[in-house]
């Protein structure tokens, strides 16, 4: 009997997991597909919509799990020390996570992070741009997205692995659309 009950919760486990990788996959944006428009509260508590760069900067968006994790705080300092390199782009870097404002506005002012990020507590906007979960499907995804000014993606970066990878990715993807 319990042998049945275990079997039958990894069934529907599998069953979740597939459909909600099916959802991830419909909703999935890909290079040429314009970014949604979107509006999210910055690490100071401030509105930040995205349609406000359409047309000025291009802009290299990235979907992190966490605040203040090895991993995340590798990628986020990466960023930051390659920080005027992406201004000289002209590149908007922009980070996103579920985290709510008031970590962002730790993590920022722990590391001295130049650049925006936005609390998506409710995953609609990492939903949005279908931003797959890694791991089981029990954690957020890291992907990495670049735009050019018109919000058109250029490149695309999926990778849980080697954070610091993404900064890379992105200057040689923002450098190849001059």
């Amino acid at each position: 009997m319990i042998k049945k009950i275990i079997l039958i919760i990894v069934i529907l486990a599998i069953g979740l997991l597939s459909i909600n990788k099916l959802m991830a996959q419909k909703n999935k944006i890909k290079v040429g597909d314009k970014i949604p428009n979107f509006t999210l509260d910055d690490q100071n508590g401030n509105r930040f919509s995205v349609s406000d760069l359409f047309g000025k900067k291009a802009m290299v968006i990235y979907f992190y799990p966490k605040d203040d994790t090895p991993g995340c705080t590798k990628e986020a300092c990466s960023f930051r020390d390659e920080f005027e390199v992406f201004k000289d782009l002209n590149a908007e870097v922009i980070g996103i996570s579920s985290d709510d404002v008031n970590s962002h506005k730790k993590f920022s002012e722990k590391y001295n992070l130049p650049f925006t990020l936005l609390a998506d507590i409710n995953k609609d906007v990492r939903k949005k741009f279908g931003v797959p979960k890694s791991f089981l499907g029990l954690i957020p995804g890291r992907v990495t997205y670049i735009t050019d000014k018109n919000g058109i993606v250029i490149y695309i970066f999926n990778s849980m692995g080697g954070a610091e990878k993404h900064i890379e990715e992105a200057l040689i993807a923002l450098k190849s659309d001059e």
